[in-house]
């Protein structure tokens, strides 16, 4: 694991008018790491990449890369390169012109230049289409010419800024893939803003959730989605049912939380609570087992709960329950496979492990 910060961003804000597109925003980012900025639109994620780059100049605050101070440097004495949202390339140029148009612009021997243009080709697997212009290329090939067009310069941090947003659902897969594979093997810093959690989760090694301006929180793909601190984050994040009850009791191991009519047990994970304290709780779809409230199995259990169900849909690898529980709060439940015997409109248990649900900080 890294072990040196490639980038270090210090209370960057950035208003318009009366509006914070950035607030106090602090930052580490480790050298080789593949960090993603994950969050709604509007919520400050490219005003930060930009921050970074130099395309934005904030308010205030500091930007180091490499521990040296870039906050007077324009984007191109920074030791950053951007891969824009969209494809970006010259149509008129062929994919080796438009891959060396940088290096050209810095005056490299055209023999460097071509070498170069070669092997970033075969890097990003674009080996025998040198000649061809950008409306002859499929939108993998644009995008894999952007990233070649960004690597050949040899900067210290790759900026990508919803890099694969023009593409199709099964391209968006298959360049997550190519990413990963270029990072490890270039080992630079990539820093890549994205709203798209499946993008999110299997290219970082880690995520950083922002909106309104503001860093909600930082973790691993694994603790984002499993663990979630922040009240948001569990709503922002994957298929999660949010809870809103009162701590009835507690002690070392068990919470017991009253969601209107019905009573549950969570597990204490040394949260800070005290009784008739009102608290937010998460619990994922696919952690909830559905089955018929005949069942003896979870009668009268403290980690169960009745409910009827409203809608069964059938979404492919998985079916999607909705259950309306007796307070006229919605739940759903994931499954890989159809409940034997449940169908729409019955009366229904809900079960899980105390594990399962989790407490959340505003």
């Amino acid at each position: 694991m890294p072990n040196k910060n490639s980038i270090e961003v210090r209370n960057l804000v950035k208003t318009y008018g009366d509006v914070y597109a950035l607030k106090n925003v602090d930052l580490d980012i480790a050298d080789g790491e593949y960090f993603v900025l994950l969050g709604p639109s509007g919520g400050g994620k490219t005003t930060l990449l930009r921050s970074i780059g130099g395309f934005i100049r904030p308010d205030s605050g500091t930007v180091q890369i490499k521990g040296k101070n870039v906050d007077n440097l324009p984007p191109d004495k920074r030791p950053t390169s951007m891969v824009f949202q969209g494809f970006a390339l010259f149509p008129h140029m062929t994919v080796y012109e438009n891959i060396g148009y940088g290096l050209k612009l810095r005056s490299v021997e055209k023999s460097i230049i071509h070498d170069r243009v070669i092997k970033m080709m075969d890097l990003v697997g674009l080996s025998g289409l040198s000649d061809r212009k950008p409306h002859e290329l499929s939108g993998g090939q644009q995008q894999r010419v952007q990233l070649a067009r960004a690597l050949i310069l040899e900067n210290d941090v790759l900026l990508l800024d919803e890099p694969l947003s023009a593409l199709d659902a099964q391209l968006r897969k298959d360049m997550c893939i190519e990413l990963k594979r270029l990072q490890k093997t270039v080992g630079i810093s990539f820093v890549h803003v994205t709203h798209n959690q499946e993008e999110a989760m299997s290219v970082a090694d880690r995520i950083a959730i922002i909106a309104d301006g503001e860093m909600v929180e930082q973790g691993s793909p694994k603790e984002i989605y499993s663990n979630p601190k922040k009240k948001f984050t569990a709503e922002f994040i994957g298929e999660k049912n949010i809870l809103n009850g009162v701590v009835v009791d507690f002690n070392k191991s068990k919470i017991l939380v009253n969601i209107e009519k019905d009573e549950i047990e969570v597990a204490n994970n040394n949260y800070t609570i005290a009784k008739n304290q009102e608290i937010s709780l998460s619990i994922k779809s696919e952690s909830i087992q559905i089955s018929k409230v005949s069942s003896s199995k979870s009668k009268g259990a403290k980690n169960s709960i009745t409910g009827k169900v409203t809608e069964i849909t059938f979404l492919g690898q998985f079916i999607r329950y909705l259950v309306l529980l007796s307070n006229n709060q919605e739940i759903q439940v994931r499954s890989n496979n159809e409940v034997e015997g449940v169908s729409l409109n019955d009366q229904i248990n809900l079960t899980w492990s105390l594990d399962d649900f989790l407490i959340h900080e505003s």
